[in-house]
């Protein structure tokens, strides 16, 4: 059983939340972190925001940026959230250590 907010996002009877208007998969954020989201690739640039603890996140696309470790390892693949919002991609349970969706355009 689903419900669905006023998001357009699903909501699966276990909490996960699917992006059901994109078509797109969720990651789950690694327990216990409370990622920084970023306006770039990289560490460098400023902090727009803070994931909550135990987070989910639909990656819209991927670049290559500043090399950094984190939970699941050390690498240089960041994940594009939303516009203008950045994780590193090694707080990021995908199942894969590259990429797993399209590289960023812009």
């Amino acid at each position: 059983m689903t419900t669905q907010d006023h998001q357009g996002a699903v909501e699966a009877a276990d909490g996960q939340t699917l992006a059901a208007a994109a078509g797109g998969l969720t990651y789950p954020v690694a327990p216990g972190y409370r990622v920084r989201v970023r306006k770039g690739p990289g560490t460098d640039y400023p902090v727009v925001r803070q994931l909550a603890e135990g987070a989910t996140i639909q990656i819209r696309c991927q670049q290559y940026g500043e090399k950094v470790s984190g939970p699941y390892g050390t690498s240089d693949i960041w994940d594009n959230i939303a516009p203008g919002q950045y994780i590193s991609d090694t707080y990021v349970r995908t199942g894969s250590s590259g990429m797993v969706a399209q590289r960023c355009t812009s």
